[in-house]
């Protein structure tokens, strides 16, 4: 009888372990003039044209603004917003919003890979 408690208990367990063990929270950090370089070319293949807070269209609430997602041991990351206003919705989940820009990056370059396969001379 104990033993389904006793499952339980070590589920829960990993489950908290695996949490924890999960990819350091970053930050966002503010685009400075030595970096404003790489993020002109990142933004220009920026796959979204949404902010990954609020799935509003960027520049829908005027200026989109754009900050750097920095985590120990990772690459920098551009993430686009609509406004301020969607920082902490970002940061209450980066790796969810994190996958969206991901995600967006693979079907563009599918869509990219279909389409250089199709042209013929």
């Amino acid at each position: 009888m104990k033993m389904p408690k006793i499952l339980a208990l070590l589920a829960a367990l990993v489950a908290f372990v695996s949490s924890s063990a999960a990819a350091p929270q970053g930050e966002l950090v503010k685009i400075t003039d030595q970096e404003a370089a790489w993020a002109a070319e990142a933004s220009k293949n920026y796959p979204l044209d949404v902010c990954v807070g609020s799935g509003e269209k960027l520049g829908s609430m005027g200026d989109a603004t754009e900050w750097i997602y920095r985590a120990e041991g990772q690459a920098d990351r551009l993430v686009k917003f609509c406004c301020d206003g969607c920082i902490d919705t970002f940061m209450e989940n980066p790796a969810e919003h994190l996958a969206k820009i991901d995600a967006a990056a693979k079907k563009k370059a599918g869509k990219a890979d279909k389409s250089d396969s199709a042209h013929k001379h």
